[in-house]
Protein backbone atom coordinates (compact mmCIF):
# COMPACT_ATOMS: atom_id res chain seq x y z
CA UNK A 1 0.00 0.00 0.00
CA UNK A 2 1.39 3.40 -1.04
CA UNK A 3 0.20 6.50 0.83
CA UNK A 4 0.83 10.05 -0.38
CA UNK A 5 0.96 12.43 2.57
CA UNK A 6 0.37 16.20 2.47
CA UNK A 7 1.29 18.60 5.28
CA UNK A 8 0.52 22.34 5.28
CA UNK A 9 -0.45 23.18 8.85
CA UNK A 10 1.87 26.15 9.28
CA UNK A 11 4.85 27.36 7.25
CA UNK A 12 6.16 24.14 5.69
CA UNK A 13 4.74 22.77 2.43
CA UNK A 14 5.46 19.06 2.47
CA UNK A 15 4.61 15.89 0.59
CA UNK A 16 5.86 12.35 1.03
CA UNK A 17 5.21 8.83 -0.21
CA UNK A 18 5.31 6.06 2.39
CA UNK A 19 4.73 2.39 1.57
CA UNK A 20 3.62 -0.38 3.88
CA UNK A 21 4.69 -1.56 6.30
CA UNK A 22 6.63 1.71 6.80
CA UNK A 23 9.09 2.56 4.02
CA UNK A 24 9.66 6.25 3.31
CA UNK A 25 10.08 6.40 -0.44
CA UNK A 26 10.30 10.19 -0.61
CA UNK A 27 9.94 13.20 1.66
CA UNK A 28 9.97 16.73 0.24
CA UNK A 29 9.69 19.89 2.34
CA UNK A 30 9.56 23.47 1.03
CA UNK A 31 10.45 25.75 3.93
CA UNK A 32 9.19 29.31 4.32
CA UNK A 33 11.59 30.32 7.10
CA UNK A 34 13.41 32.91 4.98
CA UNK A 35 10.14 34.59 3.97
CA UNK A 36 8.89 34.87 7.57
CA UNK A 37 12.21 35.73 9.24
CA UNK A 38 11.98 39.39 8.22
CA UNK A 39 8.65 39.59 10.11
CA UNK A 40 9.97 37.86 13.24
CA UNK A 41 7.36 35.09 13.01
CA UNK A 42 4.84 33.36 10.77
CA UNK A 43 2.45 35.63 8.86
CA UNK A 44 -0.69 33.55 8.05
CA UNK A 45 -1.55 35.32 4.78
CA UNK A 46 2.02 34.96 3.51
CA UNK A 47 2.11 31.31 4.55
CA UNK A 48 -1.10 30.47 2.68
CA UNK A 49 0.11 32.19 -0.48
CA UNK A 50 3.41 30.33 -0.30
CA UNK A 51 1.59 27.00 0.09
CA UNK A 52 -0.45 27.75 -3.01
CA UNK A 53 2.72 28.34 -5.02
CA UNK A 54 4.66 25.37 -3.63
CA UNK A 55 2.09 22.55 -3.47
CA UNK A 56 2.15 21.49 -7.12
CA UNK A 57 5.95 21.25 -7.50
CA UNK A 58 6.35 19.65 -4.06
CA UNK A 59 3.73 16.98 -4.83
CA UNK A 60 5.19 16.25 -8.26
CA UNK A 61 8.69 15.95 -6.83
CA UNK A 62 7.56 13.62 -4.04
CA UNK A 63 5.90 11.20 -6.46
CA UNK A 64 8.81 11.39 -8.91
CA UNK A 65 11.43 10.74 -6.21
CA UNK A 66 9.41 7.82 -4.84
CA UNK A 67 9.97 5.90 -8.07
CA UNK A 68 6.23 5.31 -8.38
CA UNK A 69 3.60 6.57 -10.78
CA UNK A 70 0.52 8.54 -9.80
CA UNK A 71 -1.55 5.44 -10.53
CA UNK A 72 0.42 3.53 -7.88
CA UNK A 73 -0.91 5.76 -5.10
CA UNK A 74 -3.48 3.84 -3.01
CA UNK A 75 -4.54 6.54 -0.53
CA UNK A 76 -4.00 10.17 0.41
CA UNK A 77 -3.34 11.33 3.98
CA UNK A 78 -3.62 15.04 4.72
CA UNK A 79 -3.26 17.19 7.82
CA UNK A 80 -6.69 18.44 8.85
CA UNK A 81 -5.57 20.26 12.01
CA UNK A 82 -4.55 21.82 14.24
CA UNK A 83 -2.78 24.68 12.52
CA UNK A 84 -3.35 27.92 10.64
CA UNK A 85 -6.77 27.64 9.02
CA UNK A 86 -5.71 29.36 5.79
CA UNK A 87 -2.67 27.08 5.45
CA UNK A 88 -4.66 23.96 6.22
CA UNK A 89 -7.19 24.88 3.53
CA UNK A 90 -4.45 24.91 0.90
CA UNK A 91 -3.34 21.37 1.69
CA UNK A 92 -6.86 20.04 2.11
CA UNK A 93 -7.96 21.55 -1.19
CA UNK A 94 -5.08 19.90 -3.03
CA UNK A 95 -5.76 16.58 -1.30
CA UNK A 96 -9.46 16.61 -2.19
CA UNK A 97 -8.71 17.36 -5.81
CA UNK A 98 -6.12 14.59 -6.03
CA UNK A 99 -8.38 12.13 -4.24
CA UNK A 100 -11.13 12.75 -6.80
CA UNK A 101 -8.71 12.68 -9.73
CA UNK A 102 -6.98 9.44 -8.67
CA UNK A 103 -10.10 7.77 -7.27
CA UNK A 104 -8.42 6.88 -3.95
CA UNK A 105 -9.51 7.35 -0.30
CA UNK A 106 -8.73 10.61 1.48
CA UNK A 107 -7.71 10.20 5.13
CA UNK A 108 -7.72 13.27 7.42
CA UNK A 109 -4.93 13.13 10.00
CA UNK A 110 -4.43 15.00 13.25
CA UNK A 111 -1.11 16.83 13.06
CA UNK A 112 -0.17 15.89 16.62
CA UNK A 113 -0.72 12.18 15.97
CA UNK A 114 1.72 12.51 13.09
CA UNK A 115 4.32 13.80 15.54
CA UNK A 116 3.41 11.13 18.11
CA UNK A 117 4.18 8.34 15.66
CA UNK A 118 7.11 10.02 13.90
CA UNK A 119 9.85 8.13 15.75
CA UNK A 120 8.67 4.94 14.03
CA UNK A 121 10.03 6.45 10.80
CA UNK A 122 13.56 5.62 11.95
CA UNK A 123 14.89 2.51 10.16
CA UNK A 124 16.06 1.27 13.58
CA UNK A 125 12.70 1.76 15.28
CA UNK A 126 11.16 -1.42 16.72
CA UNK A 127 7.54 -2.29 15.87
CA UNK A 128 4.83 -0.74 18.07
CA UNK A 129 4.03 -3.97 19.87
CA UNK A 130 7.67 -4.20 21.01
CA UNK A 131 7.78 -0.79 22.70
CA UNK A 132 4.27 0.01 23.89
CA UNK A 133 3.09 1.11 26.42
CA UNK A 134 5.35 4.08 25.77
CA UNK A 135 5.71 7.50 27.36
CA UNK A 136 5.84 10.17 24.64
CA UNK A 137 7.03 13.72 25.29
CA UNK A 138 5.54 15.87 22.54
CA UNK A 139 7.23 19.28 22.23
CA UNK A 140 6.42 21.55 19.29
CA UNK A 141 6.02 25.26 18.69
CA UNK A 142 2.34 25.11 19.59
CA UNK A 143 1.92 22.09 21.87
CA UNK A 144 3.63 20.49 24.85
CA UNK A 145 2.22 17.28 26.30
CA UNK A 146 3.20 14.07 28.03
CA UNK A 147 1.25 11.18 26.53
CA UNK A 148 0.94 7.48 27.25
CA UNK A 149 0.81 5.50 23.99
CA UNK A 150 -0.65 2.04 24.47
CA UNK A 151 -0.69 1.43 20.71
CA UNK A 152 -1.01 3.57 17.57
CA UNK A 153 -4.42 5.19 17.94
CA UNK A 154 -4.68 4.44 21.67
CA UNK A 155 -3.43 7.43 23.67
CA UNK A 156 -3.89 8.97 27.10
CA UNK A 157 -2.78 12.52 27.83
CA UNK A 158 -1.04 12.55 31.21
CA UNK A 159 -0.16 16.24 31.18
CA UNK A 160 -0.01 19.26 28.91
CA UNK A 161 0.89 22.94 29.04
CA UNK A 162 -1.80 25.17 30.47
CA UNK A 163 -0.47 28.20 28.56
CA UNK A 164 2.57 28.56 26.27
CA UNK A 165 4.18 25.56 24.62
CA UNK A 166 7.89 24.90 25.14
CA UNK A 167 8.70 25.78 21.53
CA UNK A 168 6.70 28.98 21.78
CA UNK A 169 8.55 29.90 24.97
CA UNK A 170 11.88 29.40 23.23
CA UNK A 171 10.87 31.49 20.22
CA UNK A 172 9.53 34.33 22.39
CA UNK A 173 12.54 34.12 24.67
CA UNK A 174 14.84 34.47 21.68
CA UNK A 175 12.97 37.59 20.62
CA UNK A 176 13.49 39.10 24.09
CA UNK A 177 17.20 38.36 23.71
CA UNK A 178 17.32 40.00 20.29
CA UNK A 179 17.90 36.73 18.43
CA UNK A 180 16.48 36.06 14.94
CA UNK A 181 13.53 33.82 14.06
CA UNK A 182 13.14 30.86 14.49
CA UNK A 183 14.33 31.34 18.05
CA UNK A 184 14.72 27.81 19.38
CA UNK A 185 17.81 26.89 17.34
CA UNK A 186 19.30 30.34 18.01
CA UNK A 187 18.95 29.94 21.78
CA UNK A 188 20.51 26.48 21.59
CA UNK A 189 23.44 27.84 19.57
CA UNK A 190 24.09 30.74 21.94
CA UNK A 191 23.57 28.57 25.03
CA UNK A 192 26.58 26.41 24.09
CA UNK A 193 28.76 29.40 25.00
CA UNK A 194 27.11 30.10 28.36
CA UNK A 195 26.59 28.78 31.88
CA UNK A 196 23.22 27.14 32.31
CA UNK A 197 23.29 27.67 36.08
CA UNK A 198 24.08 31.40 35.96
CA UNK A 199 20.50 32.60 36.36
CA UNK A 200 18.00 30.68 38.57
CA UNK A 201 14.95 30.95 36.32
CA UNK A 202 11.75 29.28 37.62
CA UNK A 203 10.69 25.89 36.29
CA UNK A 204 7.33 25.57 34.57
CA UNK A 205 5.91 22.94 36.92
CA UNK A 206 2.52 24.12 38.23
CA UNK A 207 1.01 22.18 41.12
CA UNK A 208 -2.11 24.14 42.06
CA UNK A 209 -5.45 22.36 41.96
CA UNK A 210 -6.74 24.51 39.08
CA UNK A 211 -3.57 23.93 37.03
CA UNK A 212 -3.70 20.17 37.52
CA UNK A 213 -7.39 20.13 36.59
CA UNK A 214 -6.60 21.97 33.35
CA UNK A 215 -3.32 20.32 32.43
CA UNK A 216 -3.38 16.91 34.07
CA UNK A 217 -1.17 15.38 36.73
CA UNK A 218 1.99 16.35 34.83
CA UNK A 219 1.01 19.86 33.76
CA UNK A 220 3.46 22.37 32.29
CA UNK A 221 3.41 26.18 32.33
CA UNK A 222 5.90 28.41 30.50
CA UNK A 223 4.27 31.84 30.47
CA UNK A 224 5.72 32.76 33.88
CA UNK A 225 9.19 31.74 32.77
CA UNK A 226 8.92 33.98 29.75
CA UNK A 227 7.89 36.89 31.98
CA UNK A 228 10.81 36.18 34.32
CA UNK A 229 13.18 36.36 31.37
CA UNK A 230 11.77 39.71 30.27
CA UNK A 231 12.21 41.26 33.71
CA UNK A 232 15.69 39.80 34.10
CA UNK A 233 16.87 41.10 30.73
CA UNK A 234 15.49 44.57 31.53
CA UNK A 235 17.04 44.67 34.98
CA UNK A 236 20.41 43.01 34.31
CA UNK A 237 21.80 44.28 31.01
CA UNK A 238 25.36 43.52 32.15
CA UNK A 239 24.81 39.74 32.35
CA UNK A 240 26.32 37.72 29.52
CA UNK A 241 23.64 37.03 26.91
CA UNK A 242 25.06 33.53 26.48
CA UNK A 243 24.62 32.84 30.21
CA UNK A 244 21.02 34.10 30.06
CA UNK A 245 20.26 31.95 27.01
CA UNK A 246 21.84 28.88 28.59
CA UNK A 247 19.96 29.40 31.87
CA UNK A 248 16.68 29.93 30.05
CA UNK A 249 17.19 26.76 28.00
CA UNK A 250 18.04 24.86 31.19
CA UNK A 251 14.77 26.00 32.76
CA UNK A 252 12.63 24.98 29.77
CA UNK A 253 14.29 21.59 29.29
CA UNK A 254 14.47 21.02 33.03
CA UNK A 255 10.70 21.24 33.31
CA UNK A 256 10.28 18.74 30.48
CA UNK A 257 12.77 16.22 31.86
CA UNK A 258 11.41 16.55 35.41
CA UNK A 259 7.90 15.60 34.30
CA UNK A 260 9.29 12.61 32.38
CA UNK A 261 11.20 11.54 35.50
CA UNK A 262 8.07 11.85 37.64
CA UNK A 263 5.95 9.89 35.18
CA UNK A 264 8.50 7.08 34.96
CA UNK A 265 8.36 6.79 38.76
CA UNK A 266 4.58 6.77 39.01
CA UNK A 267 3.10 5.30 35.81
CA UNK A 268 2.94 1.50 35.61
CA UNK A 269 3.95 -0.64 32.68
CA UNK A 270 5.94 1.99 30.76
CA UNK A 271 8.57 0.30 28.59
CA UNK A 272 10.38 3.35 27.22
CA UNK A 273 10.29 7.04 26.38
CA UNK A 274 10.05 8.81 23.03
CA UNK A 275 10.62 12.52 22.40
CA UNK A 276 8.93 13.99 19.32
CA UNK A 277 8.29 17.38 17.72
CA UNK A 278 10.46 20.25 16.57
CA UNK A 279 11.99 20.89 20.00
CA UNK A 280 13.16 17.25 20.02
CA UNK A 281 16.00 18.36 17.73
CA UNK A 282 17.57 20.16 20.70
CA UNK A 283 20.76 18.33 21.74
CA UNK A 284 20.57 19.55 25.33
CA UNK A 285 17.06 18.11 25.69
CA UNK A 286 18.11 14.80 24.16
CA UNK A 287 21.09 14.51 26.50
CA UNK A 288 19.01 15.45 29.56
CA UNK A 289 16.28 12.94 28.73
CA UNK A 290 18.85 10.23 28.05
CA UNK A 291 20.28 10.69 31.54
CA UNK A 292 16.79 10.51 33.08
CA UNK A 293 15.75 7.43 31.12
CA UNK A 294 18.97 5.60 31.90
CA UNK A 295 18.41 6.11 35.63
CA UNK A 296 15.15 4.23 35.22
CA UNK A 297 16.83 1.54 33.08
CA UNK A 298 14.46 2.34 30.22
CA UNK A 299 15.13 3.11 26.55
CA UNK A 300 14.93 6.50 24.83
CA UNK A 301 13.52 6.55 21.30
CA UNK A 302 14.39 9.63 19.25
CA UNK A 303 13.13 10.88 15.92
CA UNK A 304 15.45 11.23 12.91
CA UNK A 305 16.23 14.95 12.71
CA UNK A 306 14.51 15.42 9.34
CA UNK A 307 11.24 14.15 10.83
CA UNK A 308 11.24 16.24 14.04
CA UNK A 309 9.90 19.38 12.39
CA UNK A 310 6.76 19.42 10.23
CA UNK A 311 6.88 16.92 7.38
CA UNK A 312 4.49 14.79 5.36
CA UNK A 313 6.14 11.41 5.98
CA UNK A 314 4.76 11.39 9.52
CA UNK A 315 1.28 12.22 8.16
CA UNK A 316 1.39 9.38 5.63
CA UNK A 317 2.66 7.01 8.33
CA UNK A 318 -0.39 7.45 10.58
CA UNK A 319 -2.88 5.32 8.59
CA UNK A 320 -0.20 2.70 7.92
CA UNK A 321 0.67 2.35 11.60
CA UNK A 322 -2.99 2.34 12.58
CA UNK A 323 -3.63 -0.42 10.05
CA UNK A 324 -1.30 -2.63 12.09
CA UNK A 325 -3.86 -2.36 14.91
CA UNK A 326 -6.95 -2.59 12.68
CA UNK A 327 -8.61 -5.19 10.52
CA UNK A 328 -9.10 -2.67 7.72
CA UNK A 329 -6.44 -1.73 5.18
CA UNK A 330 -7.27 2.00 5.23
CA UNK A 331 -8.55 2.89 8.72
CA UNK A 332 -10.41 6.12 9.28
CA UNK A 333 -8.46 8.62 11.37
CA UNK A 334 -10.26 11.06 13.65
CA UNK A 335 -9.10 14.65 13.10
CA UNK A 336 -10.23 15.61 16.61
CA UNK A 337 -8.08 13.05 18.45
CA UNK A 338 -10.01 13.23 21.72
CA UNK A 339 -7.51 11.87 24.21
CA UNK A 340 -8.82 11.04 27.66
CA UNK A 341 -10.89 14.23 27.76
CA UNK A 342 -7.92 16.46 26.86
CA UNK A 343 -8.24 17.51 23.25
CA UNK A 344 -5.07 18.62 21.50
CA UNK A 345 -6.15 21.35 19.14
Amino acid sequence: MNVLGIESSCDETAAAVVSSPLQVRSSVVASQIAAHRVHGGVVPELAARSHLEALQPVLSTAVEESGLRWTDIDALAVTQGPGLSSSLLMGMGAARALSARLGVPLIPVHHMEGHLLSFFLSPEAPPPQAVCPLLVLLVTGGHTALIRMNAPGDYQVLGRSIDDAAGEALDKGARLLGLPYPGGPEIEKLAREGNGEAVPFPRGLPNSTSALERGGAYAFSFSGLKTALRYYVEGNPETSKADVAASYQTAVMGALSTRVDQALKQESGIRGVACVGGVAKNDYLRDTLLAVVRRHKAELHTVPLQYCTDNAAMIAAVPLLRSLESSTSVPAVSPNLQLNGLQLR
